[in-house]
């Protein structure tokens, strides 16, 4: 069983880490989204401006070099052939014109003698033809236009990209003025191409290495901002462990060496205050203890006096004045829980400075409860359901001031019958103290373990040191347990008892008792005088 719970721990421990580097992974991992973003936005906007400038520059100096050299052999070539050319004076003539330097394709259409139209092409009869040609281009190159101050041909050039079969082309035409050929140019842009595809694919390896570099640059400055705080982190649960001299090494005057410094300064605060809390909680145990000593000496005497006082009152002699009668027994009363009241305070104070041992033995908690019901004379009150033979291995005098103070507490402020049932859930010895008066107000079932706290404000007094059910939680932690309030549906209030069956566990672990109890049940507890509705 042990071994199972240890490695359940460990699982559980392993996974929390996990899930702690996993949030401090995700911090990091925004930090570097982020800084990627912005540099792949940055890089592709540049890149995509300068691969757009650059295709516009080339372009735009390759296409104005041919156009203008093609406009110069159109003027000085195809403008020396006659108003009506033959075939081959056109194809001699295209010929010419595309070894020019810019070396593109030609076409010549004109008009013979006999007003057939006739063509020549650089390329032969079955290169470049005029169905190369777009039909808005020759549309545009054949229309005349009105010759005005403002414009004064009547023929212009024009030309247009197209792209045939994946490799782009320009296309231009234009028509002599005057009379004569229609010349068509074709020139291959499939270097310039290649030029801008090498340009685009160095933009985009640049713009890599740029994502690259500012994801490096990211890790760089989440490492520098998230390590402090993961520092100040760690240091934040040390001191939730209680380490409280934890302080972190300040460097630098940044927000983070500014959060360090509160930080030291707050922990500083709270060292110095907890220190004095624990003087003056240490100076407050000390003085009970001394003075719950101090009054045992005294009240052994008065003691000893109030048994002489009370054996008188219960003699037949009458020898005590029928006068002072009453005031004698308010002092034996008021003795006797004086008495109660410094074993009690001398009892938390053990609690409180963490001596009270537990003394084991094997205990029958049939034969428990039965016993401590008779020594105090209320089995005619009580109800027990609890099957004889359920052992444990108990403090027995602790279990009896557990019983005795829930019993109690159930006939004094709820109502007879009291009824105690005893089951067992697996490990845990349960046992349930119900009555059946009217119940814990809600008010007061948050406060119903506190020391000398008073249901009502108009009962300042009652027979009890309000400190009994106080105590009885405490022998509950001490042994590993707890003690729970609650209200029945059916009428009543249920204290419930929840004991391990074997204590020595407890002690076999190594475990404070008291702490251990602590994380069932909080606050402490008053005795059942103090406590009932």
């Amino acid at each position: 069983m042990t071994d199972v719970q240890g490695g359940f721990r460990g699982w559980a421990a392993d996974r929390k880490g996990a899930v702690s580097r996993l949030r401090f992974t995700s911090l990091r991992l925004r930090l570097v989204v982020v800084f990627g973003l912005v540099a792949l936005t940055a890089a592709v906007s540049a890149s995509g401006i300068a691969y757009w400038l650059n295709r516009e520059a080339v372009l735009t100096r390759t296409q104005d070099a041919v156009l203008r050299d093609f406009q110069q052999e159109m003027q000085n070539r195809a403008g020396a052939l006659p108003v009506h050319p033959t075939q081959d004076e056109l194809q001699r003539t295209a010929g010419q014109m595309a070894v020019s330097s810019q070396r593109f394709s030609v076409l010549l259409v004109g008009e013979d003698a006999d007003r057939r139209t006739v063509y020549g092409s650089s390329d032969g009869l079955s290169a470049f033809a005029l169905d190369d040609v777009p039909v808005s281009l020759r549309k545009a190159v054949g229309k005349q236009q009105k010759v005005t101050d403002s414009n004064r041909s009547a023929y212009h050039l024009y030309w247009q990209r197209v792209v045939d079969h994946g490799t782009p082309y320009l296309v231009a035409g234009t028509r002599l003025i005057g009379g004569g050929p229609t010349g068509y140019m074709m020139k291959s842009l499939e270097p310039e191409a290649k030029d801008l595809n090498s340009l685009a694919w160095s933009l985009g390896i640049a713009t890599g290495l740029a994502l690259i570099g500012s994801a490096l640059l990211a890790q760089a400055a989440a490492t520098t901002v998230l390590k402090p705080v993961h520092r100040l982190g760690v240091a934040a649960r040390r001191l939730g462990e209680g380490k409280l001299d934890t302080r972190l090494r300040v460097s630098g005057t940044d927000e983070l060496a500014d959060l360090s410094r509160t930080f030291n300064d707050a922990a500083e605060a709270l060292e110095k205050r907890v220190d004095d809390m624990a003087a003056r909680d240490d100076a407050s145990r000390r003085f009970v203890a001394d003075m719950s000593h101090e009054l045992r000496t005294p009240l052994t005497a008065i003691t000893a006096v109030t048994e002489i006082l009370e054996e008188e009152l219960e003699a037949e002699s009458g020898s005590i004045d029928p006068m002072i009668e009453p005031a004698v027994r308010l002092v034996v009363s008021e003795t006797r829980r004086l008495n109660d009241l410094v074993e009690n305070l001398m009892e938390v104070t053990r609690f409180d400075a963490g001596t009270a041992r537990l003394v084991l033995d094997d205990v029958d908690i049939a034969d428990q409860i039965t016993a401590c019901i008779d020594a105090r004379a209320w089995l005619d009150a009580v109800e027990l359901d609890a099957e004889r033979g359920i052992h444990a291995r108990l403090d027995p005098r602790r279990l009896d001031v557990i019983l005795a103070n829930l019993i109690g507490n159930a006939l004094k402020h709820g109502g007879s019958p009291v009824r105690v049932s005893v089951r067992i859930d697996g490990e845990v010895l349960v046992i349930a103290v119900r009555d059946h008066g009217p119940g814990i107000p809600e008010d007061v079932l948050p406060h119903v373990f506190d020391r000398f706290y008073k249901a009502s404000a108009s009962r300042p007094r009652s027979e009890g040191s309000g400190l009994g059910l106080s105590i009885a939680t405490e022998n509950a932690h001490i042994h590993g347990g707890s003690i729970t309030a609650a209200n029945s549906p059916e009428g009543g209030a249920v204290f419930t008892l929840r004991l391990p069956r074997d204590a020595s566990l407890l002690a076999a672990e190594g475990k404070d008792a008291g702490e251990a109890g602590k994380a069932a049940d909080t606050g402490d507890a008053n005795d059942a005088g103090e406590k009932g509705a």
